[in-house]
């Protein structure tokens, strides 16, 4: 996100000295400076003032990740995938976001994976592309080396390439963290067209600077009780010869990862909280383009959230039929009624594909009974893809075997 922050300690001039304090008469030891940059030092950039040396490694072994093998959606059909039915309440306590997460959906892209965590999540760094994670129920602290985040239900957390992290659930039993995460191959960010061409967002936007939380921080080990020369142990998930072309290693270092004094740039993680999209309505029924939340390479995410609807007339409120010629079209239900899709077995926790080539659009008697409605109360996230996805083995697993003739119900 191109706007400029500054926290914790910097010197006046990058890629100057930056020392630690020291008695009188003596001079303290250097910082140790990090560039963390996209695009080979040709885009957004930020630069980190360590205690150690960022480079050190103590040891490395492998780290299993769990199944990302895809099965192609052949035949073609469309499908309704039960997300809450992937993890049993029992399990839940010792799962964590970033070893837990089971993937639903994948290609070259974009991996779409879930997650129901109770337990503290390793250190972990995704060297592969960003990650952009919706907070589908429960709340959590995470702590990266930027700073902190403390998020809620109906939070999006998008988080850099390489940014070293954990998740530290909120425990409870009733309402546990429920995750939806989003990893690209690519970097994550909001439209093109809702920003200048020097990265501010425009009037248009249906979100502005004001509504992104930054990090609370710098966070220092002894800021959460632990010691700065603890040893500990980094989960990083990378490029490699695997099955599905990544591959997971556990980097031990002799310290601990909270060692940055201070921070300045443009590349840094950030939470946005769905509530504070503002739904771009019309006349008659407005494109899904209009819900776009955030983009990446071959695919774009979108929030629909309660608002109100068409006001012709002669307005019929719930989507038309459309056929994906150029995408595949996977929508997360989180909240509220569906009016569309009354009638198919959808509900919240339900993911909907709807594969390029293939029309979809409401219920049988959906169109009909929309018509006069003035508002819809739903919350969904969907991510469309311009390459197909295949399912993973989360998908293959809670897949209802039943979608693909949902619109022949009532027939006559």
């Amino acid at each position: 996100m191109a706007h400029y922050q500054a926290m914790g300690s910097i010197p006046p001039k990058r890629h100057t000295q930056h020392r630690r304090p020291a008695g009188r008469g003596r001079r303290g030891e250097l910082y140790y400076e990090e560039l963390m940059g996209e695009e080979g030092f040709s885009s957004d950039s930020s630069l980190l003032y360590h205690r150690n040396i960022p480079s050190t490694i103590a040891a490395a072994r492998d780290w299993p990740i769990r199944d990302l093998s895809t099965t192609p959606n052949h035949p073609l059909q469309p499908r309704h995938l039960r997300l809450h039915d992937l993890f049993a309440p029992k399990d839940v306590k010792d799962t964590d976001v970033v070893t837990g997460r089971r993937l639903v959906l994948g290609n070259g892209d974009v991996r779409i994976s879930y997650v129901v965590a109770g337990a503290p999540s390793p250190w972990y760094r995704n060297g592969i592309g960003d990650e952009c994670v919706y907070v589908e129920r429960g709340a959590a602290r995470v702590e990266t080396v930027f700073g902190a985040f403390d998020v809620r239900e109906g939070d999006y957390l998008v988080i850099p390439r390489a940014t070293t992290h954990r998740w530290l659930p909120q425990r409870s039993t009733k309402n546990p963290l429920r995750a939806y995460c989003i990893e690209a191959n690519s970097h994550i960010a909001p439209p093109k067209r809702y920003l200048s061409r020097y990265g501010q967002l425009l009037e248009h936007a249906p979100y502005c600077e004001r509504d992104l939380r930054t990090p609370q921080g710098p966070l220092l080990a002894e800021d959460v009780g632990e010691k700065a020369g603890d040893a500990s142990e980094v989960y990083l998930k990378h490029r490699g010869n695997g099955p599905s072309g990544i591959v997971g290693t556990v980097h031990e270092l002799p310290f601990h990862p909270l060692d940055v004094v201070g921070w300045d740039g443009c590349l840094y993680p950030y939470a946005f909280h769905i509530s504070d999209f503002e739904p771009i309505t019309g006349r008659v029924h407005q494109p899904p383009p209009v819900h776009q939340v955030f983009e990446g390479w071959n695919f774009v995410i979108c929030n629909f959230v309660p608002r109100k609807v068409d006001y012709h007339p002669l307005a019929i409120p719930v989507p038309y039929y459309h056929s994906n010629v150029d995408s595949d079209e996977i929508m997360f239900y989180v909240d509220g009624d569906y009016e569309a899709r009354k009638g198919s077995g959808i509900g919240k926790g339900s993911v909907s594909v709807h594969p390029g080539g293939h029309a979809h659009g409401p219920q049988p008697g959906a169109s009909e009974a929309s018509i006069g409605a003035e508002s819809f109360d739903e919350l969904a996230v969907m991510v469309d893809t311009f390459r197909p996805l295949e399912l993973g083995e989360g998908g293959r697993a809670v897949d209802d075997g039943m979608y693909a003739g949902s619109w022949n119900r009532g027939r006559g």
